[in-house]
């Protein structure tokens, strides 16, 4: 507790010898319980509701603009009040707090929880017409690394020698089960599209909602972040239908090879890709699974046909001249150039963190460019392709300037939902993404500074890429709900609800490494180091926290199955089929089933739960809603810790009995159910070390407001 707040537990909780304001039961937040429509429109009227304890406070104002609204009671439900009031919200954001009068005492209520005195630093807000996709709240998403999934088509695989790229001639690796090298952009397992159709029943029957690919669009590379055209799904993870031409052109004017080009130009073998993607999209939605992309709209590859600095498209029927070959080229504004007079012997193009195989699209200087990426963002979310949304990659760094940044990713926001009004547009960002939410240009971002980054320092001590070991921060509960408070206060409406919420990912270690706390790299450790000494305890305590927390939990492919790996490229290995961690997975299974189950993970508050005694090592919570109260306690110590908390706070009765849904403990986890006693509204009960619980009341009632 910090000193701030055991100050206004002095000042306002104890008055004499009783209490004449329980802090701990007032409760407000952006969930559809105390905003409701929780997305509201334009020029409307929105409800809102505060929860105090019952017969324990005076007045409830809603205070907004220097207006002060007086809330009625609506109900009264076990151990608290509720309080109701409308306000009308016109076309910009709208700011408000509570405040609650008790005698004399007159105290505010706002994002941040109680304040002692009726001002309010930290307003709630409501963004009109903010509104995210449904579906997308609480979904379990599965991210797929295509060419490390599954190889469901070896007849698409990229060859040995088949081209040149980064210094090196590209490699077709043959034993599935072999590690990444250490210089791995041009090394093909060969996982494909079709895979991916195949093991659709394993990704159905694990429970997933979502698949989320890295990019799919034509790239000489493995990950596709460099994209060499965006209107195609390239041949490689599609379909091959024409495959002439030699294997190998080694020379110092072209070591491209005639079979690439004809494969990754020809418009049989592209269309056939793209026919095939649209497939997979339809036979996913037929399971019941949303398909999201990755956009990477910042930067292409040198191999695009509208710069073509490997000149690939130079002398290919159907294509203009790249802005690399001709300064007449239709695409010469869509880079900028340096050094004119010099071009293009020396390549100077602006090229993203100056990697010249990056060149940084220009789309301030190109209105022909800013039209045909909005195309592309409506052509993959419409009939036949059908895809249901976008990821975007190093969203913030798009554009020269931060005011057209804001303005490309509206105007790209708009074209979405103008094609797909259901489809989500999610950013990857670092930090305060604030202003494009609120801004209705992002709906939500992969969810680094208020998910993977606390839940890693408390659970591990570890930074997300394995680079720094921070004996400070494990097992720190006041630094991850600090950090908590902090980043989750750039989300708005629902966008919190559908926060990718990822323990690793392509860009960083895999969480099961990350529990040996090894500092490391792989071309420093080796790889064995990243498997040695890891804890799967640690490993299921963060699943649990991932699949109860407020979000869209998101698998890294694999990890379920008990992946290890230290950062790129060490986390691509292929996902281990044949050789899976079935227990791991089954509790994979399990937590997703829980999670899915009990609506209160899907959209449901948050609050943290009081503990008596030392917290060290603990993370203990409550989500819940008006039907359902859910407590997650978590113990990272390596010994048991009798926990003893104030559940009440979470609508659970004073007394009365609470069901387990699941138990994980350093030797595994179990789903048989069982009952524990509440009394005087406090729970007690022993908490095995590295393990965690979940506990559950539902309510027979439908609704407590009326």
């Amino acid at each position: 507790m910090t000193n701030s707040e055991k100050n206004r537990k002095n000042i306002i909780y104890i008055m004499g010898m009783r209490p004449v304001f329980n802090y701990k039961a007032v409760y407000a937040d952006m969930t559809e319980d105390y905003v409701s429509p929780m997305e509201p429109r334009k020029n409307s009227e929105v409800t809102l509701r505060f929860r105090t304890g019952r017969s324990n406070v005076d007045e409830v104002f809603i205070s907004a603009r220097g207006a002060m609204i007086k809330m009625e009671k609506s109900a009264s439900e076990g151990n608290f009040d509720y309080y109701e009031g409308q306000i009308s919200i016109g076309e910009q954001a709208f700011f408000y707090h509570f405040e609650i009068h008790s005698g004399n005492m007159k105290v505010s209520y706002g994002r941040s929880g109680l304040e002692d005195s009726a001002v309010c630093m930290d307003e709630f807000r409501l963004i009109p017409d903010l509104r995210t996709p449904e579906w997308s709240r609480g979904a379990v998403m599965y991210q797929i690394f295509t060419d490390r999934f599954c190889n469901g088509d070896p007849s698409n695989d990229v060859l040995d020698h088949e081209y040149y790229y980064l210094g090196g001639y590209s490699e077709r690796v043959t034993d599935w089960n072999s590690l990444p090298a250490n210089m791995d952009v041009r090394r093909f397992y060969g996982g494909d599209l079709r895979g991916v159709m195949n093991k659709l029943p394993y990704i159905k029957e694990l429970g997933i909602d979502v698949i989320y690919f890295n990019p799919l669009f034509v790239s000489p590379s493995n990950h596709k972040y460099d994209i060499q055209d965006y209107d195609y799904i390239d041949p490689h993870y599609g379909v091959i239908v024409e495959d002439g031409g030699e294997c190998l052109v080694d020379s110092t004017e072209n070591r491209f090879a005639t079979k690439y080009i004809k494969r990754v130009t020809n418009r049989n073998n592209l269309e056939a890709g793209n026919a095939l993607f649209a497939e997979l999209v339809q036979r996913a939605h037929s399971m019941g699974i949303k398909v999201i992309i990755d956009g990477v709209f910042n930067h292409c590859g040198s191999f695009n046909k509208w710069l073509d600095r490997e000149k690939i498209y130079e002398k290919e029927e159907g294509y203009a001249q790249g802005a690399y070959i001709s300064a007449d080229s239709p695409y010469r504004s869509f880079f900028r150039f340096y050094d004119e007079n010099k071009w293009p012997d020396n390549g100077t193009y602006d090229g993203w963190w100056g990697h010249e195989t990056l060149p940084k699209l220009n789309y301030e200087d190109s209105p022909a460019l800013y039209e045909y990426i909005l195309r592309i963002a409506k052509k993959w979310v419409s009939p036949p392709y059908n895809a249901d949304g976008w990821r975007l990659d190093v969203a913030a760094d798009l554009g020269h300037t931060p005011e057209f940044n804001h303005r490309f990713w509206r105007d790209f926001r708009d074209a979405v939902r103008e094609a797909n009004p259901n489809a989500i547009v999610l950013a990857e960002h670092y930090g305060d993404a604030e202003g494009w939410i609120s801004n209705g240009e992002w709906d939500t971002i992969m969810n680094y500074d208020a998910f993977m980054e606390p839940i890693s320092w408390f659970l591990t001590g570890m930074q997300k890429h394995s680079d720094e070991y921070r004996a400070d921060l494990i097992n720190n509960p006041m630094a991850f709900w600090g950090a908590m408070r902090a980043h989750r206060r750039q989300f708005s409406g629902g966008s919190g609800f559908c926060a990718m919420n990822e323990l690793s990912n392509h860009d960083h270690s895999r969480f099961l490494t990350r529990t040996n706390r090894t500092v490391g790299r792989v071309d420093k450790m080796g790889p064995e180091a990243a498997e040695k000494g890891v804890n799967k305890a640690v490993m299921r305590e963060a699943v649990l926290f991932q699949m109860t927390w407020q979000g869209a939990p998101t698998i890294y492919y694999g990890d379920e199955a008990g992946l290890c790996g230290f950062t790129d490229p060490d986390n691509r290995r292929s996902y281990p089929w044949g050789n899976e961690d079935f227990e791991l997975i089954d509790y994979h299974r399990a937590c997703i089933r829980i999670h899915k189950e009990n609506t209160e993970f899907l959209t449901g508050s948050v609050i943290p739960v009081p503990s008596n005694g030392d917290d060290e090592g603990i993370l203990s919570y409550a989500r819940f809603n008006r039907n359902s109260s859910s407590v997650v306690i978590l113990n990272n110590n390596n010994h048991d810790v009798d926990w003893c908390g104030d559940v009440w706070i979470a609508g659970i009765p004073t007394e009365c009995r609470v069901k387990r849904l699941i138990l994980t403990h350093s030797e595994g986890f179990t789903t048989e159910t069982a009952e524990y006693t509440v009394s005087r509204g406090k729970l007690r009960i022993r908490v095995p070390g590295t393990g965690g619980l979940v506990l559950n009341y539902r309510t027979s009632r439908q609704q407590i407001f009326y």
